[in-house]
């Protein structure tokens, strides 16, 4: 089995990316328009299919981490998928009672949560808990704002080449630009952070 590459893995987390959201704004709007149901089902399904090749990849980079690695990956997805469990009984109680009106749709947001719910969790075991630096997890805060920055710049490109700004266009960059927001702030905390040793 060769060896794992993190800088392999973060290149291709990247690009996942970046084809699941051309999926979601070239392809799955045409599932709501076409009639037969077995190529709505088709373009419906098209955006999992780069999500499922990040499980994988997800899953190549937990099997290749030591033991420890290992125990907070397991320590963070346990919690995010109790808070996810937690917020699904609460929303299914309000929609039963009908406080609520959700539909299927609902079911989109389910890896989302579970990955930043497992984001978070595994951020605070590794600084708050265990002392780690944050610096040497992941892509670098600078990576990360870039590929939020393509994807912006994706979402805003389909708007300007249909001509407008939908409903779902517009959910997605309420979606990314608190991500942009919250990369941009730890980057300049870091710098102020850096100065403050330096000087």
């Amino acid at each position: 089995m060769p060896r794992f590459n993190e800088n392999r893995y973060r290149s291709q987390l990247s690009v996942a990316m970046v084809v699941y959201m051309a999926a979601m704004l070239l392809v799955w709007p045409l599932s709501r328009t076409v009639a037969g149901v077995p190529l709505k089902v088709l373009l419906a399904v098209v955006p999992v299919l780069p999500m499922l090749f990040v499980i994988g990849l997800m899953a190549r980079r937990i099997g290749a981490s030591d033991e420890f690695e290992q125990r907070v990956h397991l320590v963070a997805l346990g919690a995010s998928t109790a808070l996810l469990g937690a917020l699904s009984l609460v929303g299914g109680f309000l929609a039963a009672a009908g406080v609520l009106a959700l539909d299927g749709s609902i079911l989109i947001w389910v890896f989302p949560v579970t990955m930043i719910g497992y984001g978070i969790a595994r951020w605070w075991l590794l600084v708050r808990h265990y002392g780690e630096s944050a610096s040497c997890e992941g892509s670098s805060p600078g990576g990360q704002l870039l590929l939020l920055a393509v994807l912006v710049l994706m979402v805003l490109g389909v708007a300007w080449w249909r001509g407008r700004l939908d409903d779902f266009q517009a959910g997605l960059l309420v979606g990314l630009v608190p991500g942009v927001l919250v990369v941009l702030v730890v980057l300049l905390w870091r710098r102020l952070r850096r100065r403050s040793v330096d000087g």
